[in-house]
């Protein structure tokens, strides 16, 4: 949408990345923009007749869509040729150049007529005298709509601000038409290829917010040809040594006289055919990028590594025959496989990957798929055509959840939700960045069934102000595959996650919670809340230790409590009303038996008793500091001793390192050696230190040295000891 971009033969420090020269088919003839320029110059053919000027996007779009009409294209040419005409690039070329290449780029990545109709437009109502109403009124609502999508805001209206909210209001529109990001995503590409006229300051500015947010979206609406090159152009600009570097090694690959990827590639056309497989064998050349980071992974490249192999079929099953032949007849290197055909992208791609191994121990990548995977894998949404309108008879409807819906991707539903509580444009645009930065996506499913998409890197923190909004602030716990977990815990792809959800609906969020927030969402509801709640929110000497859950003082046995003692949901999983005590002996018939908290006191501990109000008798180890206090009080003391069972509840104090994981790792453990955790704390890390208190439940007394050896074998685990006696309290 920039009239600041230059062409492509123009001098400058950006040109075109090299296409890798492993590719060994003929690649198609760069189209000529000055004589497409000159075209536009003759002005609109005649009525009825398609101008020679679009003659290059009409076989594009015939292409995919030969049954397509192209009158709207010849209209939409005509009126923005006409009112462009007179208007200049920097490089010197008619204004008109752009919009054609744009709707090039779209009508080969297969995208339908209104799309392409409103890419030839895109520019008019910010650069001419048309506006919005002749647009709907000529071309209809659809083209209009797409059209405001990506007209930008004006900077004597919004100064500063007129990025940012540009970027929101079409972030708005494409939540409600996709095609809107289709369309800017093509503009963005045609104005990189053609950056080299401008300043280098100002193409570093545009190739950093190409890479901050174009490049992301693009990734996100899975439109991988142009995420691809948009990233080799932001590479060349932002790390020119590198790109150099880079086109060195792929230059230097292709002028050796061995081909590992064409050799294997032989070798399963062969295997393919041999087992009646109708398949297309083709080598992917890696990108420049792609190649960078291979190089950076793996140091000295070999032949291998500068491409994959794509196999093409024609139905879903003849993919896994595929795989099936290759990992049979040729060396499979197992690791390397991903099925994301059964499981999708969330960004629609599907794909089989896997890789083989070559006798001089060579790994080639292969990647199957079908016709129409390779398709959406290429061009993402913009290969659906109108992703709006009624399915046809032979689409099957899916159920596969936000995955599945082009027009909503969940990605994009929460980006919405969260750009409503930012105002702010400078929040809103350091927190876009934020987000896109988080370009994968992992799915969680609830015990319920349901699932929770979140970007790689969420914790139970996100995960709750995903499923639950701001009534998140009363969570105080997770349990993740069945295990208990604190809320800073990391989940993975795949993971069941239940949210321990306090009963009080006062309960408050944690600030330390920001520090494992990952979504915009969960930071910004956070956030909000804090500044709502200073008093709280940031009283000093506040509670430092995160109680992950706590048994109520009276309520039944295996209830699960929150930090200020309200009940649970759901309830503690176990036997209904199992003791939470050993068996002890009181001298005192009919009295009712406590062990108490500060001691934990299990046999064959020595212990003594005391009674308390209601008529109950408390047990402690005789050690136990509270029992010289009550002994200097005059307390009466009450003789207790151990029975036949030896069922006990026990605290125990691990002392740690930091790590990933070491809290599951650690209750796994335990929950190994019989024991139940009836309530943990862990309190905040220090100098990479980290202080557990857990109080479990073990059917066997005689159980409890196993269980603190089986914790101080868990790496990173170097201490375990019961809890001491407290100093205080009964």
């Amino acid at each position: 949408m920039s009239a600041e971009a230059t062409n492509p033969a123009t001098p400058g420090p950006v040109a075109g990345p090299v296409t890798p020269a492993v590719s060994r088919r003929k690649a198609r003839a760069r189209i000529d923009l000055r004589r497409l320029g000159r075209a536009a110059l003759l002005g609109p053919a005649s009525r009825g007749r398609l101008p020679d000027a679009i003659s290059h996007v009409v076989d594009a779009h015939r292409a995919h869509h030969p049954d397509a009409d192209l009158e709207p294209l010849r209209r939409a040419y005509v009126l923005a040729e006409s009112s462009h005409r007179g208007q200049m690039r920097k490089s010197g070329e008619p204004y008109i150049t752009h919009p054609l290449a744009v709707t090039l780029i779209l009508a080969e990545l297969g995208a339908e007529t209104t799309t392409l109709t409103a890419s030839l437009l895109h520019d008019t109502v910010e650069d001419t005298d048309v506006t919005l109403d002749q647009v709907g009124e000529q071309f209809g609502a659809e083209v209009r709509f797409l059209v405001d999508g990506v007209t930008k805001l004006e900077k004597v209206d919004y100064g500063a601000a007129a990025e940012p909210e540009t970027f929101r209001k079409m972030l708005v529109a494409t939540g409600n038409d996709v095609r809107v990001m289709s369309i800017k995503l093509a503009d963005r590409l045609h104005n990189m290829r053609t950056l080299g006229v401008m300043r280098p300051e100002k193409q570093a500015r545009i190739a950093k917010v190409t890479r901050d947010v174009l490049i992301p979206l693009a990734e996100r609406l899975g439109v991988q040809a142009l995420k691809t090159e948009l990233e080799d152009l932001v590479f060349a600009i932002l790390h020119p040594d590198e790109y150099e570097h880079t086109r060195e090694l792929i230059v230097e690959n292709a002028s050796r006289a061995d081909d590992p990827l064409a050799e294997t590639a032989d070798a399963v056309r062969k295997v393919l055919r041999e087992a009646d497989i109708q398949a297309e064998v083709l080598i992917r050349p890696r990108h420049f990028v792609s190649v960078h980071r291979v190089s950076r992974k793996r140091g000295r490249l070999r032949g291998a590594d500068f491409g994959r192999l794509l196999v093409l079929v024609n139905e879903d099953a003849d993919c896994y025959g595929v795989l099936g032949e290759l990992h049979t007849c040729m060396t499979p290197v197992v690791s390397e496989f991903k099925d994301f055909i059964a499981v999708p992208k969330f960004n629609l791609y599907q794909s089989l990957h896997t890789a083989v191994a070559r006798e001089d121990g060579q790994v080639t990548e292969v990647l199957i798929r079908t016709h129409q995977m390779h398709k959406v894998a290429e061009a993402g949404v913009v290969a659906l055509g109108n992703p709006y309108a009624p399915p046809s008879e032979e689409q099957a409807p899916s159920s596969d959840g936000e995955r599945a819906d082009p027009t909503r991707p969940g990605w994009l539903s929460r980006l919405l939700d969260w750009q409503e509580a930012a105002p702010d444009p400078d929040t809103f645009w350091s927190t876009l960045r934020e987000d896109l930065a988080q370009d994968r996506e992992i799915t969680v499913f609830r015990p319920d069934g349901g699932t929770l998409g979140l970007p790689e890197g969420a914790t139970c923190v996100d995960a709750a102000y995903a499923q639950y909004g701001e009534d998140a602030h009363a969570c105080i716990g997770a349990r993740v595959n069945g295990r208990l977990a604190t809320l800073s815990t990391v989940l993975r792809d795949g993971d069941t996650v239940q949210l321990l959800m306090g009963q009080d609906p006062a309960s408050e969020p944690s600030r330390e919670w920001l520090e494992h927030a990952h979504t915009p969402a969960a930071r910004i509801a956070i956030q909000r809340w804090l500044a709502a709640h200073p008093a709280q929110g940031d009283a000093p000497g506040a509670e430092e230790t995160r109680v992950l859950f706590r048994p109520t003082a009276d309520g039944p046995a295996g209830q699960e409590a929150g930090t200020d003692g309200q009940a649970v949901r759901p309830a503690a999983e176990g036997p209904a009303g199992r003791s939470a005590t050993a068996d002890v002996l009181v001298d005192r018939p009919g009295a009712t038996v406590r062990l108490a908290g500060c001691c934990t006191p299990v046999p064959p501990d020595e212990v003594t008793g005391f009674s308390v109000r209601g008529g109950a008798v408390t047990v402690h180890r005789v050690e136990c500091a509270a029992v010289r206090r009550m002994k200097g009080a005059g307390r009466a003391e009450v003789g207790v001793h151990w029975g036949d069972t030896t069922e006990c509840r026990v605290t125990l104090v691990a002392e740690s390192f930091v790590r990933p994981h070491l809290l599951a790792d650690l209750t796994e453990a335990m929950a190994l050696e019989g024991a139940e955790i009836v309530s943990a704390t862990v309190e905040p890390p220090s100098q990479q230190r980290v202080r557990h208190t857990y109080t479990v439940q073990l059917p066997d007394a005689a159980l409890l040295p196993g269980l603190m050896r089986a914790m101080r074998n868990v790496a990173g685990v170097y201490d375990v000891s019961r809890a001491q006696p407290q100093t205080q309290g009964a």
